[in-house]
């Protein structure tokens, strides 16, 4: 008999009445994207986070009329190389005489602001002179050095309010900076802290946009280097390569790679450095690597008991969804997987994981571990048993099968479905003619429908069923 996944999921009806919101929130969000969407192609979500990624990496150490640096183009290379190695598919390299302001405003006011959609992301490496200024209202105005530029000249300087302007025109959801210079002077956007309730999928952080900083000193510190490399920049590749991820989850976030570097950096210089990281615009974060959906959680790992114990609901939930969806089993298995790990006795994730391990990913060795913890940690939930009971069929152990049944209609006396099962279980397996009939009956009194049973009865001569009681 094959257990019916709408009378488990149907009991939840709170996830219900959120599934339905949520596809209505989608709806919306494909006709706006449809409506205002201006780059060619970027129609409704990618298939990824990203369409598209873009690098801008910018080094400069032979100066025009600025003092010249060394290791500057250096570093840029390997950053180059580092984004190209993270999959990013347009990776644009300016240096020295190639990083003049005019080519700089070009890149910058017109050829990324073109090219660059919605749904892309961007990253930009500079590593050259860097200096600060005061604007009309004295409040100081950071800017980078062009290669053709002196460092005392903000009026030929690419400054931050350029470069937020330059954020604002490329529409890019995700925008990053890594600025290897001592640099400060812009007005940044405290993040917003998300609630758990906000944490179901990487989307719901990485749709949000997010325009971030990070630099390699504070303004007046020297960028320290060794064996010809900035401190800084070795702390971001290694960053880059998964150190930084600090939760081990599989995802590197912008927020976790600045958390990283900046205590790399200040412990490796001795507190000689202090990088700086910044959000400038938005509350979201960029994605730098892409793990398992149902490895994201946005911010810290749940610590305390209630903390987990609602991580855990939430993993359900989107297990819940995903099921209503009819998407992937697979992930949907995963979701119970980590929700149980936050909270190892929730009863009801044991449920539907033995459902699912029974019916849509056959494995019956799983199927019956998930169904005892199922019965031990959620004995109320008639599912426990019932699935529990059909697993034990399908093993051959009739008896055990039978106790389990049994236990489910004890439970709940009206479940129609038990009383079926009981039914086939008695006529087909344990051979019980008078126990087949009596729960047939049964079956017909709650409600069953199934033109079988009626047969059955009729051919064994049995009463027709009463009225329910």
């Amino acid at each position: 008999m094959e257990i019916r996944l709408t009378a488990i999921l149907s009991r939840n009806e709170e996830a219900m009445e959120r599934l339905a919101r949520w596809q209505i929130r989608v709806m919306v969000l494909a006709l706006v994207l449809m409506a205002t969407s201006t780059t060619s192609g970027q129609v409704g979500r990618p298939e990824g986070l990203y369409y598209k990624s873009w690098g801008l990496v910018i080094g400069i150490d032979d100066y025009l009329v600025a003092p010249k640096l060394s290791g500057s183009v250096a570093d840029a290379k390997v950053v180059a190389d580092a984004l190209r190695d993270l999959k990013f598919e347009e990776v644009i390299e300016l240096n020295d005489k190639d990083a003049s302001l005019r080519r700089l405003n070009t890149v910058l006011d017109d050829y990324l602001p073109r090219k660059v959609g919605r749904q892309d992301r961007v990253v930009i490496f500079f590593a050259g002179h860097a200096g600060a200024t005061q604007d009309m209202h004295s409040k100081e105005l950071g800017y980078l050095v062009p290669w053709d530029a002196q460092v005392t000249n903000a009026s030929k300087a690419v400054t931050m309010d350029h470069l937020k302007d330059f954020s604002r025109r490329v529409m890019s959801k995700h925008v990053l900076f890594f600025l290897e210079a001592g640099v400060s002077g812009w007005e940044v956007t405290p993040p917003q802290q998300l609630s758990l309730e906000g944490r179901l999928s990487p989307e719901d952080e990485t749709d949000k946009r997010a325009v971030q900083v990070l630099t390699a000193a504070r303004k007046g510190e020297a960028v320290t280097r060794k064996e010809g490399r900035g401190i800084f920049v070795q702390a971001l590749l290694a960053g880059l390569k998964g150190a930084a991820d600090a939760d081990k989850n599989g995802w590197l976030m912008a927020s976790e790679l600045g958390a990283y570097v900046t205590q790399q950096v200040t412990e490796l210089t001795g507190g000689a450095q202090h990088p700086q990281f910044a959000r400038l615009d938005g509350d979201g974060d960029t994605v730098l690597i892409e793990g398992k959906k149902t490895s994201f959680r946005a911010g810290l790992p749940p610590k305390t008991e209630a903390e987990r114990t609602a991580a855990a609901k939430e993993e359900y939930d989107r297990a819940f969804s995903l099921l209503q969806q009819q998407r992937s089993v697979q992930e949907a298995l995963e979701r119970l997987d980590k929700a149980l790990e936050y909270n190892p006795a929730y009863g009801d994730a044991y449920v539907l994981k033995s459902y699912l391990y029974l019916e849509m990913l056959p494995n019956l060795d799983q199927a019956l571990i998930a169904a005892e913890q199922a019965v031990k940690y959620a004995p109320a939930n008639p599912d426990s048993h019932y699935t529990l009971g059909l697993i034990l069929q399908k093993k051959g152990r009739f008896p055990e099968s039978e106790r389990a049944l049994l236990q489910a209609v004890a439970v709940n006396p009206t479940y129609t479905d038990v009383y079926l099962s009981l039914g086939d279980l008695y006529a087909e397996d344990l051979k019980d003619q008078k126990k087949s009939i009596d729960a047939y009956q049964r079956y017909l009194e709650t409600g069953g429908t199934e033109n079988r049973v009626t047969e059955y009865l009729s051919k064994t001569g049995a009463a027709p069923p009463a009225t329910l009681q």
